[in-house]
């Protein structure tokens, strides 16, 4: 996720069990510019592995380029975003609007594949709109051009994330292609999961937007799956601790200036649901330093 999945975040997530990450997209392009804001975005720990990043593009030689440019940094597998449906990647060209466009989807997945040596996986939604509804075409071009496996999130473009999301989609591609395919969308519990692999028959499972002020999900679901129990919320004190040691680490990889005002927003999420949470978010947003956020939890929390 964009603007979420930095590497603080990643490695939070990667601690409570995360099998897989997946860094936020990176432009093709952007990196052919040598843009300077986007070296950061293709930091990678070794604490990650396995890791995936994220290439995001409308033009197959120069994404297949990109691709092999960046080959040996130490990322497990390329993924191409042809699902992001925010506006200013949609009128490009690329992100979702590559679902009006399968053809040339085809040849930049077949491009890149033939580009580098390791696994290329596809992101895509249940198509642009509700009258061009085609993940099922997509995931076998996808297959077909040699995709190691594709990832479904279950609504339209246009839907953005309102509504619900359509899991029977994502069982419809399942039954279409032999390649792993993994399932997104309104994956908020450990009972998400398991209703989504009971829906679907899907070989993975997408958290995005249930991470969120929640990392703890991971360790929720493996425990779910594991023990058949439900792990508790972790206690307002975990919470508080887990953004302090979140904004530390957001800190050290950004500075203070951008570190601190981009915690406030996880901050948000952390705390959400939490009595008064509200004026606490308020009051959050107004931090200018750690030991001004450090001070407003623990009045609140202790």
């Amino acid at each position: 996720m964009a603007g979420v999945t930095d590497l603080p975040f990643r490695l939070l997530c990667k601690e409570q069990g995360a099998g897989l990450l997946c860094m936020e997209m990176v432009s093709a392009k952007a990196i052919l510019y040598k843009n300077r804001n986007t070296q950061a975005l293709l930091t990678i720990d070794p604490r990650e592995n396995p890791v995936s990043l994220q290439l995001f593009g409308s033009d197959p030689d120069i994404i297949a380029e990109i691709a092999h440019q960046i080959e040996d940094r130490p990322f497990d597998i390329l993924d191409l975003n042809m699902g992001c449906p925010v506006p200013k990647i949609v009128n490009n060209g690329e992100g979702s609007a590559l679902m009006k466009n399968p053809k040339l989807a085809g040849e930049i997945i077949e491009k890149t594949v033939k580009a580098i040596k390791k696994p290329v996986t596809v992101k895509i939604r249940k198509g642009f709109d509700d009258e061009h509804v085609n993940a099922g075409e997509m995931a076998k071009i996808a297959e077909a051009s040699g995709a190691a496996a594709v990832a479904v999130h279950g609504r339209t473009r246009e839907q953005f994330y309102s509504g619900k999301a359509d899991w029977d989609i994502i069982r419809q591609v399942k039954e279409a292609v032999k390649i792993p395919v993994i399932g997104n969308g309104d994956l908020l519990t450990a009972e998400d999961v398991i209703a989504m692999e009971e829906q679907t028959g899907c070989d993975g499972f997408m958290i995005a937007r249930g991470a969120q002020g929640n990392p703890w999900i991971f360790r929720q679901i493996l425990h779910y799956f594991e023990t058949g129990e439900h792990l508790p919320k972790p206690p307002a004190s975990e919470v508080a601790q887990m953004i302090l040691r979140h904004a530390r680490m957001m800190l050290e990889f950004k500075g203070e200036y951008i570190g601190i005002r981009e915690i406030r927003k996880h901050a948000a999420w952390y705390t959400a649901g939490y009595p008064h949470g509200a004026r606490l978010r308020v009051a959050i947003n107004q931090v200018e330093n750690y030991e001004q956020l450090e001070t407003l939890l623990m009045e609140y929390f202790v």
